[in-house]
């Protein structure tokens, strides 16, 4: 069972947010109404996933991120927000967070992204990719997220399955784009991390727009 912590200002969209997951079987172990305390409930108890609001009084989800990637806290964290601001999409991104996601999804896809999350995977709202990709491109990105020097070369088909990875596929619809069997996707997506030295598919993506390779 997926343990979640829920950080959210408004208790009943925490308790919305609460009930669904117990519907899709998924156990919500804490709440927080802000930042900070969203920090203590999540170092007390350690869950598999943090459903994030950004925009919180006082410290809100950014300053979150922030404190717990400084206290060496590595807990994948779902941003659940109404604002879609290209920089406030790369700011949280760049923060720590593993997903973005505006708050108009279904509960599928809500579960999906969780599950996601917590085996390791990044989820950014199809939406919102191709303008957060402009945006990075006229971006430096920090040299905390993005080191200098430039990476191994990538082949063109590791650049193709880098593209729809940018794109927001799944690698199932990858394979299908491709016609490559989904292991054979793993095994690039693999490879581009390794080469990129990239922690997963967002920041490769990240690391891809600095080094130029998606223009």
């Amino acid at each position: 069972m997926i343990r979640v912590v829920i950080v959210d200002d408004q208790a009943l969209v925490r308790q919305g947010f609460a009930g669904l997951l117990a519907v899709a079987g998924m156990d919500v172990v804490g709440e927080a109404a802000d930042g900070k305390e969203a920090v203590e409930v999540i170092a007390r108890t350690r869950p598999d996933v943090v459903l994030l609001d950004m925009r919180m009084p006082g410290f809100d989800g950014i300053w979150a991120l922030r404190r717990l990637r400084d206290d060496g806290i590595d807990i994948p964290a779902l941003v659940l927000t109404t604002f879609d601001e290209d920089g406030l999409v790369l700011e949280a991104l760049r923060a720590g967070a593993r997903g973005y996601l505006l708050k108009d999804i279904t509960l599928e896809q809500l579960t999906e992204a969780v599950e996601t999350l917590a085996r390791g995977g990044s989820v950014v709202a199809p939406a919102l990719t191709d303008r957060m990709l402009r945006a990075l491109q006229t971006r430096q990105p920090p040299s905390s997220d993005v080191p200098s020097g430039t990476t191994r070369e990538l082949t063109d088909r590791e650049l193709d399955v880098l593209r729809l990875v940018a794109s927001g596929y799944s690698n199932r619809e990858i394979g299908d784009a491709l016609f490559l069997a989904e292991g054979t996707v793993k095994n690039h997506i693999s490879a581009v991390l390794g080469k990129l030295g990239a922690r997963d598919r967002t920041n490769a993506v990240l690391r891809a727009l600095h080094e130029g390779l998606l223009r």
